[in-house]
């Protein structure tokens, strides 16, 4: 059977049994800080888990892009060296919600397997938490697995339900035992079942965890039922397809056969039975899916394990002897195995090759270059790599260090890790940190949610529901203090999609709390941050919540203007382009983007003309709330970072239509006037641009017509008329400087002349040291020709002082040059005024800092040129 028909009968049963089929999200999880990547098919659903957010329907079911290469869940060190461990993976799952339990999650996961992939029910082994009867009673009695099959597998990590058949989300909230179904593959296959000594043999696989989320432990360890107890089940696509293609490794399934083979033809190695194919297979998955959800690699977070993949998979590319760019030529064959289940790989695959190739080529002489070195400590310590060399090869040449690892532990030597990381205390010099984000994340809160009002109000009544300082809840507030204020109902919007969130002040009679900023506790419930400035602020009390007007209305003509810029940017250049993050404040939008070079002057003034036509027309602004598959087929676009839920708020501005949450003008014509400030390189393949608009933008405007009619008068010319006098004076100053030259050539051959007399003869060579007046470097090179033409046997050194700045330059005619080099002459000189050089035999040239050491250096050059002669 085929992935892509696993797949499918997959979904199809589910959705046979009333669950909604819901899409992969991507791999970065929308606005989760405590996670890098998506790592498992529930994460998705990780706030439905724990009641902070709701979903229409009560049960789901999906095909989850994953990946593990980081963190916790790091496989990838293991990638290629087994049959199943890899760094993308496809997780089949089905959820329920409050709704089905043990009972109908069992049923379901048999009849799947038996009924409808049709496997043989005597090869499957079931496990349980060894307390949980009420599984183990339906596995036997309901299902009618022998009780031999089905096995209890206890505490074995020092404590109560800290088993590997006990899952937990955190160490406080939803947990439950989990059940897990094994296939046994025969005999002819060593290992035991699981629980047995034999059981990391790889006879009985794991194809099917069913995790049933039935307590909430609390900070005390108390374990109380939830309420609506919850299902989480996660059964990985390639496992369960090895089984139904009757092989043993993963990597012999029909997804990963054609791309061993076109790693096989990219790298010209016909073995493909070789470990490396397997690696190179992998990681082309992995990193292809990575840029398609808009990662670029980089050299923290995300970019960094995108970085970390794509490395170790040239490195094996250059194993098998490819040292030119390959990987990216995969992305073609990965899009014909995958890219019907996802079109968006299809989509971006010119972006992704575009990507990859470009990081190949910025690798591949590092690689080569790190290899030779990494090659010599091997040679001069076989058993050892010592943690300095390990760190070089990362903060120097771009090695990760499981690259280094993996490369150790194939010639079979250990690796200092200590050491590396001793190495890295002490030398860092970049950030390794995948975010850094605000204590509002900390803060824990379990009751209303706010309701939201500030798209048509700026003034609302509300109700303290929550008070924090420093993170701990208080009942009230004093005078002074600093905390976090949590409302029933707030016009504040908190910070999201990078807009930054409002400021303003509550009020109450006496009391009156200063806001400085609003955040997101959880998805649905506001922070507002400040302090009381007078009077008390209790829990219960009721207040007016006033947001600042004249911030907000400056920040939301920014943050529509940036919808209007990223339409008019994909206009002007291309459709490759897409929001990699923003950041919209009351004074200016900063916007970053795919592109991979500068944008040129016309483009820039092509992009404001767009957006400053959409301001004209004065379109109303629309926002529509639907399902995100609609809003798709509507032409919205999707954020990059952004969680999306199954319904979703569509903002139309001017001919802009994407996905956003935010606050923004009521017409276009709102904004006033867009003008762009700045444009950048901020990574490599991505571009920042900075605008205002408004107040912001008249101020701009009216501060550069102030600088032309400064450089008008300047220049005694009317402004219109700046550009060509400006042009004339540029050509003055040419001349002037073309009859400077000439002068200083004159003055030069002059001097040149008189320096004749000067030479000395030491051993048969004319020895001549000495500074020239007014003279620049060109005029030093000149002079040193005619000197040499006219002493013949020769050793000269000339110098002239300029700004402070000493210029040296030293020549050695033709037949002295066995005796005297050049380069050595004059860096003899240099290191006594400050500077060091170096040059060719015969001409060298120098600098220096000490003028004052300059007269006692020349003098020296004859008993230099006596002791080398």
């Amino acid at each position: 059977m085929k992935s892509t028909e696993i797949r499918a009968k997959f979904l199809k049963f589910f959705e046979s049994k009333g669950h909604t089929l819901v899409r992969s999200s991507p791999l970065i999880p929308g606005n989760d800080p405590t996670m890098l990547l998506t790592n498992s098919g529930m994460v998705q659903f990780k706030d439905v888990f724990l009641g902070t957010d709701q979903r229409a329907y009560s049960r789901a079911t999906s095909v989850q892009r994953c990946v593990r290469a980081g963190g916790k869940h790091n496989d990838l060190e293991n990638v290629g060296y087994t049959a199943r461990h890899h760094t993308f993976f496809e997780m089949l799952g089905n959820f329920s919600f409050g709704d089905y339990f043990k009972r109908d999650a069992i049923q379901y996961a048999w009849e799947l397997l038996t009924k409808v992939y049709l496997l043989p029910p005597e090869k499957l082994w079931v496990t349980v938490y060894h307390e949980d009867n009420e599984a183990h009673d339906i596995w036997a009695n309901e299902i009618g697995v022998p009780l031999e099959r089905i096995i209890r597998i206890g505490d074995n990590k020092g404590a109560r339900y800290a088993s590997d058949n006990f899952w937990q989300m955190a160490d406080t909230g939803p947990c439950g035992p989990c059940s897990e179904i094994f296939y046994d593959h025969g005999p002819d296959v060593w290992g035991g079942p699981p629980g047995s000594a034999e059981q990391d043999g790889d006879r009985y696989i794991e194809i099917w965890n069913l995790v049933f989320m039935q307590f909430n432990r609390d900070e005390q360890g108390n374990m109380p039922l939830l309420p609506k107890p919850c299902v989480d089940t996660g059964m990985g696509l390639e496992r369960l397809a090895a089984i139904l293609q009757h092989v043993h490794s993963n990597y012999e399934i029909d997804l990963f056969q054609n791309l061993i083979k076109a790693a096989a033809r990219e790298t010209r190695t016909t073995d493909l039975n070789d470990n490396s194919l397997k690696v190179i297979a992998d990681h082309i998955r992995a990193c292809s899916f990575l840029i398609v959800d808009g990662i670029i690699p980089g050299s923290e977070g995300h970019g960094y394990v995108l970085r970390r993949i794509i490395r170790r998979a040239l490195r094996h590319g250059h194993k098998l002897g490819q040292t030119q760019p390959f990987f990216y030529k995969l992305v073609q064959d990965l899009v014909i195995e995958m890219g019907a289940a996802y079109p968006e790989l299809t989509d971006a695959a010119a972006r992704v090759e575009q990507v990859l190739k470009q990081e190949e080529e910025r690798f591949g002489e590092t690689l080569e270059h790190g290899m030779k070195i990494l090659e010599v400590a091997l040679a001069s310590s076989p058993h050892q790599l010592d943690g300095q060399t390990a760190f070089t090869l990362y903060d120097t040449y771009g090695f990760p260090l499981d690259l280094t690892a993996d490369i150790c532990r194939e010639r079979k030597v250990d690796l200092d890790e200590a050491g590396f990381n001793t190495a890295m205390e002490r030398q860092r010099t970049t950030a390794r940190a995948a975010g850094k984000f605000k204590m509002a994340a900390a803060v824990e809160y379990s009751g209303d949610k706010t309701r939201f009002v500030g798209y048509d109000l700026l003034d609302q009544a509300a109700r303290v529901i929550a008070l924090y300082v420093d993170g701990v809840a208080v009942q009230r507030v004093g005078a002074g203090q600093d905390a976090i204020v949590v409302l029933d109902v707030t016009p504040f919007y908190a910070e999201s999609g990078g807009q930054v969130g409002d400021n303003g002040v509550l009020r109450a009679g006496g009391m009156e709390f200063n806001v400085v900023d609003t955040l997101k506790i959880q998805s649905e419930v506001f922070g507002h941050h400040g302090t009381l400035v007078s009077g008390v602020l209790a829990v219960g009390d009721t207040l007016t919540a006033s947001v600042d007007a004249m911030a907000r209305g400056r920040t939301i003509r920014n943050h529509s203007a940036t919808h209007l810029m990223h339409k008019a940017l994909r206009e002007v250049l291309g459709a490759h382009v897409s929001q990699k993050g923003s950041l919209v404040d009351a004074d200016k939008t900063r916007f970053d983007f795919s592109h991979n070079g500068p944008l040129s002057a016309d483009e820039i003034r092509q992009v404001e003309v767009i957006v400053n036509r959409e301001i004209l027309a004065n379109i109303a602004t629309e926002a529509k709330v639907m399902a995100y598959d609609d809003a798709v087929k509507y032409g919205a676009m999707a954020l990059f970072g952004e969680k999306y839920g199954d319904e979703v708020r569509v903002l139309g501005i001017g001919s802009s239509k994407e996905l956003c949450g935010g606050v923004h003008v009521t017409r276009t014509g709102d904004i006033g006037l867009f003008k762009m400030t700045a444009e950048s390189g901020v990574a490599a393949g991505i571009r920042r641009v900075e605008a205002v608009t408004g107040e912001g933008a008249l101020a701009l405007v009216q501060a550069l017509s102030q600088r032309v009619s400064e450089a008008a008068a300047l220049l005694k010319a009317p402004s219109e008329e700046l550009t060509p006098r400006i042009v004339q004076v540029q050509e003055q100053v040419r001349s002037l400087e073309k009859e400077l030259s000439v002068l200083k050539s004159k003055l030069a051959a002059s001097q040149g002349d008189d320096l004749l007399d000067q030479a000395v003869d030491v051993n048969g060579i004319k020895v001549l040291a000495a500074r020239m007046e007014g003279a620049d470097v060109a005029a030093l090179r000149a002079t040193m020709d005619k000197l040499k033409d006219k002493l013949k046997t020769a050793a000269i050194v000339l110098a002239a002082v300029n700004d402070g700045k000493v210029s040296l330059i030293a020549g050695v005619t033709a037949d002295t040059t066995g005796r005297i080099k050049a380069g050595e002459l004059v860096n003899f000189v240099a290191l006594q005024v400050g500077g060091k050089g170096g040059g060719r035999p015969d001409m060298a040239q120098a600098g220096g800092t000490d003028p004052s050491g300059l007269a006692a250096a020349l003098q020296a050059v004859a008993g230099w040129v006596d002791a080398k002669a």
